[in-house]
């Protein structure tokens, strides 16, 4: 930052700094915009001024506010104490909003002041009024020396804060974390139970010493139906074949509601493993009842040939297109529902594997011109030129079925 400022200390420089001080303290929105922007550029010379005026009790805390912004980009003992005397000095005001909103702006400073604020803000901790603002600077700086004094605040008995301080530490790979993490696990604020969901569910890393998916298993059935949706995408993240079985069995029991099962379908399917497509299958055909009892127009089960449709696995690919076919061929829904139709030949199209082509063929023959112009799009994406062909060879075959033969027919002349 330094080979950005300018040298006040020349005398040509003096009128600029007084006028972006003047435009500060009496200038309207924009003009203090771009006054912080000169200051910051002019160094040390604007330190002492900005602490003067953040000092003063008769400033107006709009200005305090701009003020704090531009003392948070110079990382001097002197900016950190005047920051730090200015929050305890009126932390007993933040009933005002004004005043709250100077404070949020002093912790963002002070933040983004790095390593050499932690001591003053690990201090701050100690003033109840003011732990909330201080954890969440301190989460702020994202540096390994932060982890005592987040670690002490890990279990304080506000959970705003316990839920700052568990989000910050989950960032962490450190031992001295997962303890806490697991611990978090159980604690009686939703929040707090998501963010320790969400730290466990990017460490892989700990899956065979923690055994995170038992660990994790029993958020599935959480009260909060967000924390089950983190639980759902830790385990996807996690992505074995024990995650997968713990997913197919919240989304196969009855109490579990019809919205969570759906984002359990996508959780499955993002762990692409032929365990999660063998479960996504068995669910499909198990969806046609819960959805025939609860009277709704097939959701989880086109949510299933939406999310097989996009497998991007190579090796899964073929499986998952082997699985859309057999829906064809045997599931009730897809040969009674035509907007199921049409999703499965998008699904198959999306897939793009050579194997689909003669199950989309045979789809041409549905008396229906949306799934017809589905299945040419969808022939096209697998490989247009084969696909013309085999349509062409076909059409000349005399003992063709009728409807066939008609499908066959409306896709040459869409070609």
């Amino acid at each position: 930052m330094s080979g950005q400022w300018q040298d006040v200390s020349d005398v040509k420089s003096q009128p600029l700094l007084q006028q972006a001080l003047s435009d500060l303290q009496f200038g309207d929105f924009q003009q203090q915009w771009e006054a912080t922007k000169i200051l910051n550029r002019m160094g040390n010379a604007a330190i002492q001024p900005l602490i003067t005026i953040l000092e003063d009790v008769e400033t107006d805390p709009e200005v305090q506010w701009f003020v704090a912004r531009s003392l948070g980009q110079f990382e001097t003992q002197e900016v950190i104490n005047a920051l730090v005397s200015s929050l305890q000095r009126t932390h007993h005001d933040s009933d005002s909003d004004e005043q709250a909103g100077v404070q949020q702006m002093i912790g963002v400073a002070l933040g983004n002041l790095g390593k050499s604020a932690i001591t003053p803000l690990t201090d701050l901790l100690k003033t109840e009024s003011l732990r909330r603002l201080a954890t969440e600077a301190l989460a702020q700086i994202r540096q390994v020396e932060t982890i005592p004094a987040l670690l002490q605040v890990s279990q304080d008995s506000d959970p705003q804060v316990r839920a700052v301080a568990i989000e910050a530490l989950g960032s962490f790979h450190d031992p001295r974390v997962p303890p806490v993490l697991l611990n978090a696990l159980q604690d009686t604020h939703a929040a707090i139970r998501k963010e320790a969901i969400a730290a466990l569910g990017v460490r892989g890393d700990l899956q065979t010493q923690l055994n995170l998916v038992k660990q994790l298993k029993p958020l599935l059935w959480d009260i909060r139906a967000e924390v089950s949706q983190q639980a759902q995408i830790a385990l996807a993240r996690l992505g074995t074949d024990e995650a997968a079985a713990a997913l197919f069995e919240q989304i196969q029991a009855t109490p579990t509601p019809m919205s969570l099962k759906r984002d359990g379908v996508r959780a499955l399917a993002w762990i692409e493993t032929p365990v999660s497509l063998n479960y996504l299958s068995e669910i499909f055909q198990q969806a046609q009842g819960w959805e025939t009892e609860k009277n709704t127009q097939f959701p989880l089960s086109q949510e299933i040939v939406r999310m097989l449709g996009r497998v991007n696995s190579s090796e899964l690919k073929p499986k998952a297109t082997e699985i859309l076919v057999g829906l064809l061929n045997r599931s009730e829904i897809a040969t009674q529902s035509v907007q199921m139709q049409q999703l499965i030949a998008s699904a198959l199209g999306q897939l793009g594997q050579p194997q689909a082509m003669d199950a989309l063929i045979q789809l041409l023959s549905t008396a229906n011109t949306g799934v017809q112009l589905h299945c040419i799009a969808a022939l096209k994406q697998l490989n247009a030129q084969s696909a013309h062909q085999r349509l062409t060879h076909l059409s000349r075959q005399a003992d063709l079925p009728l409807l066939l033969k008609n499908g066959i027919d409306i896709a040459l002349a869409e070609w």
